[in-house]
């Protein structure tokens, strides 16, 4: 195993249910850096020798979804940006499988691990350094004994290892931190200095193995075990949703079995339930079906478990609920809104959704790090 060591940790996340995974020994100080050749999101392929002309070289195992390595984004930029190329290179590396990020652990981003979001991420946050892909065999994680988003590494003019661990200590974006460790690290390194901090714990979402597509496996077959709700509602019900009196950001959407557009999207509206629900979000639909059709639109949800709230109109004339939804609205559907607490409308959209749009308008409204909640 190249001097890895298999152990399994358990791992508590918010829906309180113990995980299995797979860690590496960490790489000691004083070791040499392993090599690496991983594709990058402009194209082109990466190695170690890439940065040779750096008399330092920062690397960063980080990850698009997680809100740790998203609170440091900004922190990164920064430090990349503040040294010369031939002073210090820095590197990031995402090693998530993609496979084994569950959707529950998405509720503070608009994006996955995959290589095509880690190409939108690093064009909307405008990455000023290499964006490197790991996630398929994780060999270079594994290596170098990545465990969290960030995990840092920095290495000096001989590729030996002098820094592991944190860039700060300080997780919450909006506040300023005390001790800034990775920028120690490289400040000493080129002034031929010994580091002051060598190792740090790491802290931030765990390493998403391989090992784990077996939780997202599972956790798909809890979900699609839950029953899919359904009730009648009539134009006073419709008005009491509108208002949204509670705390929760409510995505409504309206649909209807014989839409062929409906059909398409309600998939990607699962997946928001999923994503947002254990933040102050909810989803629920609305199908304009007739009311005889209730055993149809049941069999609909329940076919694509649909484990949120779900009315069936109970008007025989639309008009009235059309003026409700939207008084500039034709009547075409699907039909889809974002509702903030107490009735203002964030987002309004008739026709197949844009998945990533309405991404970014939820995770826009509820904030992207541990800070926001």
């Amino acid at each position: 195993m190249n001097g890895l060591k298999k152990i399994w940790i358990l791992l508590l996340f918010s829906c309180s249910m113990i995980l299995m995974a797979q860690d590496p020994e960490p790489l000691p100080i004083g070791a040499a850096a392993p090599g690496f050749e991983l594709m990058g999101i402009d194209g082109n392929i990466y190695s170690l020798e890439s940065f040779s002309d750096a008399e330092v070289l920062t690397i960063v195992f980080t990850a698009n979804h997680c809100p740790t390595a998203q609170a440091y984004e900004a922190r990164i930029h920064k430090l990349s940006a503040d040294y010369a190329p031939e002073q210090m290179q820095l590197l990031a590396i995402s090693s998530n499988h993609p496979d084994a990020v569950c959707l529950e652990e998405l509720g503070y981003t608009d994006l996955g691990d995959t290589f095509e979001d880690m190409k939108i991420r690093a064009a909307d946050q405008e990455y000023n350094y290499p964006y490197l892909y790991d996630g398929d065999e994780q060999l270079t994680a594994l290596a170098y004994g990545a465990v969290a988003t960030p995990h840092v590494f920095i290495f000096d003019g001989e590729r030996k290892l002098r820094y592991r661990g944190r860039i700060d200590e300080m997780e919450d974006p909006y506040r300023q931190p005390e001790k800034h460790d990775a920028r120690n690290a490289i400040e000493a390194l080129l002034s031929g200095e010994q580091v002051p901090v060598e190792t740090t714990r790491a802290f931030g979402c765990s390493m998403k193995w391989k090992s784990k597509m077996a939780w997202r496996k599972q956790l798909d077959e809890q979900w699609a075990e839950k029953p899919a709700p359904l009730e009648e509602i009539d134009d006073e019900g419709v008005k009491k949703l509108l208002m949204n009196q509670g705390d929760q950001l409510t995505l409504i959407n309206l649909w209807a079995t014989w839409c062929g557009p409906c059909i398409i999207e309600f998939p990607e509206l699962v997946k928001l339930q999923r994503m947002y629900g254990e933040r102050n979000f909810r989803l629920v639909t609305i199908s304009v079906d007739r009311p005889e059709q209730k055993k149809k639109v049941n069999d609909f949800l329940e076919d694509k478990q649909a484990a949120f709230p779900n009315y069936l109109y109970q008007g025989a004339d639309k008009e009235p609920l059309f003026e409700l939804i939207d008084p500039q609205w034709q009547g075409n559907i699907p039909y889809t809104m974002i509702v903030k607490p107490g009735g203002d409308v964030l987002y309004r959209h008739s026709g197949i959704i844009d998945p990533l749009e309405v991404k970014k308008k939820i995770v826009g409204q509820l904030g992207r790090y541990f800070a926001d909640d």
